[in-house]
């Protein structure tokens, strides 16, 4: 009964430190879709420009929160350079602008979504500054 007892709590606290793929991660991966579509925004529109100190503080943050959850440097670099993530991290912030009005060649409606959002506030507004 007792080695039933150990297996139990051995097996328990494996499955509790699985960790998670970095992309289900809602924080790291809002908080990446949130920076590029920032970045997309200040590059397409030529009256925004981009916090680059506020930026950089907030990918620092997000690799510490990985770091903190047990993510090694390796594992995050791996879930930055995935051509799959990359991928769907894009669909999903075209999807965003689409949906806000943004209609690619048409550098007005970036600068109307970039505006909307430092209105807000927002996490990709505050990621901006209008010039």
């Amino acid at each position: 009964m007792r080695m039933m007892l150990i297996a139990g709590f051995v097996v328990a606290a494996g499955a509790a430190q699985a960790k998670q793929d970095l992309k289900d991660v809602p924080s790291v991966w809002n908080g990446l879709l949130n920076i590029g579509i920032a970045n997309e925004i200040r590059e397409t529109c030529p009256s925004i420009s981009a916090r680059m100190v506020r930026a950089a503080l907030r990918l620092n943050s997000i690799q510490n929160e990985a770091e903190g959850m047990g993510y090694s440097q390796a594992e995050i670099d791996a879930f930055r350079k995935s051509e799959a993530n990359k991928a769907a991290m894009r669909a999903e912030g075209e999807a965003y602008m689409k949906n806000n009005g943004v209609v690619k060649g048409d550098a007005e409606t970036y600068c109307a979504l970039g505006r909307a959002e430092i209105a807000k506030s927002s996490q990709i507004g505050r990621l901006l500054r209008a010039n």
